[in-house]
């Protein structure tokens, strides 16, 4: 049997497991919302034997919140595989833009936008692939009341995001009692940890459980004080900023505030543009993407609430210019109607990061470590992982963060390998495994695919990286 036919073989006897599912005990038949927002094809996308999904599900009715969702099933025994979801950070990033397009997602947008091709690293060959664009305002998510798009923040964000999952799985039943498991980048080092807490108190109340078994975090924004100090240190240790720069900045800087000084802004604002040069600082290895006029193409000023001082991003990666696809591919009328996309027709271009919500973030929580130790004591599942050349929330940042929770020890340090290569260094806690991946930015699979699928299969499989 060839390669095609067996996957031929695979989709049919999928499809009628699926048939024979229609009667089970875990709902009936498949709803109407479910296959509405059945995927058929997407323009210009491979020919492939899973199945797709996507739409809205409505968080508050009063005001008409919605947040989006795309769904790609396993490739492979979907019934059998747990359920994953996604979020990106920013505040304000699009998990379409980034975690399903250009990192873990099964298709990579090409460099015409004309269609797409398949990613042969998609962690939906291990689950099944929850794409949350979360809160409104992000991506295709929306609201009817504008100002909500002002006042957002952590607390709506997690509770929304909650509430968004207890619908989605009414409109799945089949999901019901499959383990799920948060992942998720950057300020998801806020989002995935407030969402796992806001649903271990709802299973403390609720006879309908979601069967939580763990969360997994990378390059994740995680204390203020600590992330603040191990990024000045990060970029001192990599020759980003001189000395001087460096004790300024240690001595001037108050990195338990929200806000800093003048002073201290400033001097951020001087290493940034004087001493870093035209580098991209979520890897600070790699070329920038330059527009067809030679400028570089940069993503709009985007700010982390741990740090009141500007990011300028270039986008990176094998392929520098990733976002830009996206965002030609994601305004596409065709592209927005087979996902069920847009259709309120938001008065605003699809962007893969919205400033006017990450420049007006309204609250923020200054330490996750809290949440971290309720999740260790839940008996939770906690991996977070760190790309070694991000100097945005760098693996120095991480560290500090994490020492504050004086863990125990159960495997030391080691060099973890794929592929007979090192694909970074990583310690076993109780309670909490660490990783590094070597060479790898702040988004970590776009960067080192294969590491990053590695890493991903342990996390689900609770067993330590390889050793050899």
């Amino acid at each position: 049997m060839t390669e095609a036919q067996r996957q031929i073989f695979v989709f049919m006897i999928y499809a009628l497991i699926m048939v024979n599912f229609s009667g089970s005990s875990h709902g009936g038949a498949v709803s109407s919302e479910e296959e509405a927002d059945r995927i058929t094809s997407l323009p210009g996308q491979p020919k492939v034997y899973f199945q797709q999904f996507s739409g809205y599900v409505t968080v508050n009715k009063a005001v008409g919140r919605a947040l989006f969702y795309w769904l790609t099933e396993s490739a492979h025994s979907p019934l059998s595989k747990p359920l994953v979801v996604w979020l990106n950070g920013g505040p304000g990033c699009s998990s379409v833009a980034y975690g399903a397009s250009e990192e873990i997602g099964p298709f990579r947008i090409n460099k015409t936008a004309s269609g797409l091709y398949l990613n042969k690293f998609s962690w939906n060959t291990e689950a099944n692939l929850l794409f949350l664009e979360t809160p409104a305002g992000v991506g295709f998510s929306y609201s009817n009341r504008s100002s909500d798009l002002f006042d957002t923040g952590d607390r709506r964000t997690a509770k929304e995001s909650l509430e968004f999952l207890i619908q989605w799985l009414d409109r799945f039943p089949r999901y019901k009692g499959r383990e799920v498991y948060l992942t998720g980048e950057s300020y998801a080092g806020h989002y995935v940890p407030q969402l796992a807490n806001e649903i271990m108190a709802y299973n403390a109340n609720s006879k309908h459980r979601i069967a939580l078994k763990g969360i997994m975090v990378g390059n994740a924004v995680t204390d203020n004080y600590y992330d603040n100090l191990g990024t000045v240190t990060y970029w001192w240790s990599h020759a980003m900023i001189s000395d001087k720069t460096y004790r300024q900045l240690i001595n001037t800087c108050d990195f338990k505030r929200q806000k800093e000084s003048d002073e201290c802004e400033s001097l951020y604002s001087y290493a940034m543009d004087q001493e870093f040069g035209n580098i991209d600082q979520y890897n600070i290895y790699a070329p920038p993407c330059n527009n067809s006029d030679g400028s570089t193409f940069t993503r709009r000023n985007m700010r982390l609430p741990h740090r009141s001082h500007r990011i300028f991003r270039q986008i990176s990666g094998y392929d520098p210019c990733t976002e830009k696809y996206a965002e030609t591919y994601y305004n596409r009328p065709d592209v927005q109607k087979a996902l069920h996309a847009n259709k309120t027709r938001i008065p605003y271009k699809w962007t893969a990061c919205s400033e006017v919500l990450n420049r007006n973030w309204n609250d923020t929580d200054v330490s996750i470590l809290p949440i971290y130790r309720k999740m260790i004591a839940g008996g939770l599942r906690v991996w977070v992982f760190s790309g070694d050349v991000d100097s945005v929330v760098p693996v120095t940042a991480t560290r500090y963060s994490l020492a504050q929770l004086k863990l125990t020890t159960k495997i030391p340090w080691y060099p973890w390998y794929v592929k007979k290569q090192v694909g970074g260094w990583t310690e076993v806690y109780e309670g909490l495994t660490f990783a590094t991946v070597r060479g790898a930015g702040h988004e970590v699979p776009l960067f080192k695919p294969r590491a990053a699928l590695m890493l991903f299969k342990s996390f689900l499989r609770g067993q330590p990286l390889p050793k050899s």
